[in-house]
């Protein structure tokens, strides 16, 4: 199995009186190659949305552009988001959001991703998303990197949503446009109405999506 860990070396708009008054996505652009993600969407570099990242998430950068990433076709280039540590795949969102989840990724392994209605993977399950091994399959467009299918996958849900595990896509999936509010990825980090889009409409594994060097 191709794992990156074999090769590695080494948007404020959240609105705050409704959890679904906006859908907001994120492209991890502006993150770095291999920098941690952590709070870029929690009062760091990025928008603040209040949106955090476990430690061990990091962002990857196309070759193309200059980073390590080994992949292609990614809905908004050049940079993915991926975890290194199963037990350290979380996303907290404290506010909260409803209505719906959704993300591209590409993966060379079958996983999935729990939705929970506490911080930290904790509380009721509201929702759960199979992930299929996909990642190489089927590939048309930019063929320069080996991850080169992105797979848009989404779910609906009721009740509010405050945390996202993760666990179990550590390494082997690289993930891109994550969107609360919808089941269907936006392909944009800027907040849209929800009624608007009504209208409109990843290293352990992942380590391929690191080059090897010669």
């Amino acid at each position: 199995m191709i794992t990156l860990k074999n090769v590695v070396a080494a948007t404020s708009l959240f609105v705050s009186f409704s959890a679904s008054a906006s859908i907001i996505s994120l492209d991890f652009e502006g993150v770095g190659n291999l920098n941690p993600v952590g709070n870029f969407y929690n009062g760091g570099a990025g928008t603040n949305y209040g949106v955090e990242f476990s430690g061990a998430t990091l962002g990857l950068v196309n070759t193309d552009a200059g980073g390590t990433g080994d992949f292609a076709n990614e809905p908004s280039p050049k940079t993915v988001m991926f975890f290194l540590d199963a037990n350290k795949a979380i996303l907290n969102f404290a506010a909260g959001f409803d209505t719906g989840f959704s993300f591209f990724y590409s993966s060379s392994t079958a996983a999935s991703v729990n939705v929970y209605d506490g911080l930290n993977g904790t509380g009721n399950i509201l929702a759960t998303l199979a992930l299929a091994s996909q990642g190489f399959d089927n590939c048309t467009g930019e063929l320069s990197g080996k991850y080169c299918n992105f797979t848009a996958v989404g779910v609906e849900f009721g009740g509010i949503a405050k945390s996202i595990d993760f666990g179990g896509t550590a390494g082997q999936i690289g993930f891109d446009n994550i969107t609360f509010g919808t089941d269907t990825p936006v392909v944009s980090a800027v907040p849209v109405p929800a009624a608007a889009w009504l209208f409109g409409s990843a290293l352990l594994g992942f380590a391929g999506f690191r080059r090897k060097s010669v």
